[in-house]
């Protein structure tokens, strides 16, 4: 899967890719097929590429049937042969029901399933996805997402996935590739780069909500952790990293990393406790979002995002001027570059 924030480059690798965008340098191959080699001078033409491609605009033909949309890659096909091909497709992403029904009669994830099944039809030897699944509700983004993971299951090509949602990446992604401004900032496990990105803009996509300036003033070797000064009175004890005392960091909480407490917390593992006031609160889904000002920093207005849930809410009666306490795991702490 790719994995960037917007202009990082993701749909340029896919144009790439599919020979929509010929790359001024470098090589694209799929197994031992090549399909561009800028050194070589090999540029295979975009329809002797076998590479499906779904946009995120789905681009289906409305004048067209889902079943006319699925067949129109095959009309080399023998007739037979293509009506073998769409059935067994239109079984996979359970759509058969919708065959004689056009693009502008069915619903998103239905139109969804059909650009898939339109992709996939052809046989293909990869498949590029460029956030095909961001207009749809979770449900039906995970019924078609555990579609897509069982046909590959069974044919096994290559998936190239352009995403910028944690949850596809870790429903979907067998390995993952972190792009910023067109080069390669982290790749592997999705678990290994989204846990803790050490690049400010790979936190930001990975969904750290509160990034921050802090000060170096202590080293602690012995615990294996670092103090550092983030405002007025207020410290926080971070893993230790390799900036000296003294050296300006970068530093990102998750908002979900974050705990509330309405009296002064004893007796906890957790490191790090901050006094604070509520200064609003935004319910979205099932999710309550606070923003808490660090209690002794009010000239400089140090916030924090938490996220929380309703029920939580409601029995702490967190509300817009409450006191609360920020308590921050110390390995919740990520330096960042």
């Amino acid at each position: 899967m790719l994995f960037g924030a917007s202009g990082a480059g993701k749909t340029t690798v896919l144009e790439c890719i599919s020979g929509l965008l010929v790359a001024d340098a470098g090589r694209v191959a799929v197994s031992e097929t090549v399909l561009f080699d800028g050194e070589m001078r090999v540029n295979v033409p975009v329809a002797q590429r076998r590479v499906a491609y779904v946009f995120q605009t789905l681009a289906l033909f409305p004048h067209m049937s889902v079943e006319g949309n699925i067949a129109y890659g095959l009309d080399r096909v023998p007739r037979e042969q293509r009506r073998k091909a769409v059935d067994s497709i239109v079984e996979a992403f359970r759509i058969r029901h919708l065959r004689q029904r056009r693009p502008g009669e069915i619903s998103g994830g239905e139109r969804q399933r059909t650009a898939l099944a339109r992709a996939l039809v052809t046989d293909p030897r990869v498949l590029l996805l460029d956030e095909p699944l961001s207009a749809l509700d979770v449900a039906t983004k995970n019924a078609i997402m555990a579609d897509l993971r069982a046909w590959n299951d069974a044919h096994r090509i290559p998936v190239l996935y352009v995403t910028h949602s944690r949850e596809e990446l870790f429903a979907l992604g067998e390995r993952v590739i972190a792009l910023e401004q067109g080069r390669i900032v982290a790749e592997g496990l999705p678990q290994a780069v989204l846990r803790a990105p050490r690049l400010e803009a790979l936190a930001q996509a990975a969904g750290f909500e509160n990034i921050f300036d802090g000060t170096v003033t202590a080293w602690h070797e012995e615990t294996g952790t670092m103090s550092c000064h983030i405002g007025p009175g207020a410290q926080l004890e971070a893993p230790l990293g390799h900036a000296p005392v003294g050296d300006c960091v970068r530093i990102g909480i998750r908002a979900g990393d974050i705990l509330l407490a309405i009296a002064p917390p004893q007796g906890l593992s957790a490191r790090n406790v901050l006094p604070g006031k509520i200064v609003s609160l935004e319910r979205r889904d099932v999710t309550v979002i606070a923003r808490v000002r660090y209690a002794g920093d009010v000239e400089a207005g140090l916030e924090m995002e938490v996220h929380v849930t309703p029920g939580a809410q409601q029995a702490l009666a967190l509300a817009k001027g409450r006191e609360v306490w920020l308590v921050i795991k110390t390995y919740s702490c990520h330096l960042l570059r």
